[in-house]
């Protein structure tokens, strides 16, 4: 692996790390844009989403995650492993072989990598992966942590780092096991298959499966339904079904409480300014 340099992704430099944003209104567009390596991602790619997430407008209320091209992504750029590794990076794999990096260390790069996944599942927004072609590795993980999948027919899903030598570390595990339980998380994982668009929807993998030609309108149907639902309801609801898996039954009815009341007040207070 390599590692970027320390201060993060300056302003402008997305499109070098292999992404591109766009916002329109409430909804910010994340497009991965290395078509021409079917959208494979360094650890510069994770620093800048992490980037774009700590820095998002808090006007947006959806942001879509795509690839640009043929594919969604193929996950990690595989001359991280390779002499020289990724130009413009500072080798991680050539640390440890020299012993330079210790367990502390790559603890703290790996946690900087899952930022770019993990601000994906806040409350505040609602996340939507629009997946064309493959979904491998590390862009199998990303299509994981949005909130909704909406899959062209032609989606291949692989979660290939344990063929790799690796394991899934860009926080895919747990949705993937909460989606499909552990069972046949482990046969996926294990097996590095592929999982078709259609198996994919069997297998809850993805919310909605459309013709490659129409995926882009069935993005845009899905937003605007989601924008017409109120932000802070919405946002309260997700945060809720978030928080559902974890708690009984009598824990989630006490939440659903709170966040009702919550609801009410702010509703009434808005109600008194007229």
């Amino acid at each position: 692996m390599r590692m970027a340099e320390p201060g993060g992704i300056a302003e402008g430099d997305l499109e070098a790390a292999g992404l591109r944003l766009s916002v329109t209104g409430e909804v910010a567009t994340v497009s991965l844009v290395r078509p021409e390596r079917r959208n494979a991602m360094t650890g510069r790619t994770w620093e800048a989403l992490a980037h774009v997430g700590q820095t998002l407008s808090e006007s947006v209320r959806i942001v879509v995650v795509k690839g640009e091209g043929s594919s969604f992504s193929s996950g990690i750029d595989l001359n991280m492993f390779r002499p020289g590794g990724v130009e413009g990076e500072t080798s991680l794999m050539d640390r440890i072989a020299r012993g330079s990096a210790d367990d502390a260390e790559l603890d703290a790069v790996i946690a900087g990598y899952q930022e770019g996944f993990r601000w994906l599942r806040r409350p505040d927004i609602v996340t939507v992966a629009a997946v064309r072609g493959h979904a491998i590795g590390a862009g199998f993980q990303l299509a994981l942590s949005c909130d909704l999948r909406v899959l062209a027919d032609d989606a291949q899903l692989c979660m290939k780092e344990p063929a790799l030598g690796l394991v899934p570390d860009l926080t895919g595990t747990k949705p993937l096991v909460d989606l499909v339980g552990p069972n046949r998380a482990m046969e996926l994982c294990l097996t590095a298959r592929t999982v078709s668009a259609a198996e994919a929807r069997e297998l809850r993998l993805a919310e909605l499966v459309v013709e490659g030609a129409e995926l882009d309108a069935a993005v845009d149907d899905l937003v605007a339904a989601l924008l017409a639902v109120p932000r802070e309801a919405a946002s309260a609801t997700k945060e809720l079904l978030r928080g559902a898996p974890g708690r009984t039954l009598e824990e989630q009815a006490a939440a659903e409480r709170r966040a009702q009341a919550g609801r009410l007040t702010a509703m009434a207070a808005q109600a008194a300014r007229g």
